[in-house]
């Protein structure tokens, strides 16, 4: 967006963890090094990028709606992006081998029976890691109806889905409803919605498919 050029860099999950935090002090993702500065977490990285490159902003020049996008986009953080990761890691342990449609575009050399091999130690080292389970995955299905009516609420009300300008609360909240449309037992919940509709203008190709039956029913 912001037409700056960049290398991604790709650890193998949940691996991903102590290599973070040797590097960067924190063992989360995305992680963003500019020169000799590090910085790490969306939220730091969107804010660091708009400094450096100011058009298009990412956040509103109005003071009070852009304390509506960053309440928005800390919630997206905090809140709504822990969901996420507690369902696609229980969901791994039921059905690991799904790990191979997720690496599709994958910049790491691994090959398909390599993935399928190793998936059900990451599924469970993952799920271990980010402290979900099967109690943890119905919990959290019952509560996406209700997350979902508050980001709708958001579209609704001009805080996010501006297709012209997609903010940093875009970003934060739409990426995470896309992934969660690649879990079919949860995509029944998300679909017709209008942040269905922004996460899909935003994010219109998705790696990955957890096949229905791997989470619990609610």
């Amino acid at each position: 967006m912001k037409g700056l050029s960049y290398r991604v860099t790709e650890w193998p999950p949940p691996l991903h963890a102590p290599m973070q935090l040797a590097l960067f002090g924190a063992r989360t993702v995305p992680a963003l090094r500019l020169d000799g500065e590090k910085i790490s977490g969306s939220r730091a990285i969107i804010r660091r990028l708009d400094q450096l490159a100011p058009e298009p902003p990412l956040f509103p020049a109005d003071p009070a709606a852009r304390v509506r996008v960053e309440e928005a986009e800390r919630w997206g953080d905090e809140v709504f992006q822990p969901v996420a990761r507690e369902l696609i890691w229980a969901g791994f342990t039921h059905s690991p081998e799904a790990m191979v449609s997720y690496s599709e575009h994958s910049r790491l050399p691994m090959p398909a029976p390599a993935i399928r091999a190793i998936a059900p130690a990451i599924a469970r080292m993952g799920a271990r890691l980010n402290r979900t389970d099967t109690g943890v995955a119905r919990r959290a299905i019952a509560a996406l109806p209700g997350q979902l009516d508050t980001i709708d609420g958001w579209v609704a009300d001009g805080t996010i889905g501006d297709p012209e300008q997609p903010n940093a609360a875009d970003l934060q909240i739409t990426s995470t409803v896309r992934l969660l449309m690649t879990l079919a037992d949860v995509r029944p919940l998300i679909d017709g919605r209008p942040c269905a509709e922004v996460a899909i203008g935003l994010f219109p190709n998705a790696d990955g498919e957890l096949p229905a039956g791997a989470l619990p029913a609610v």
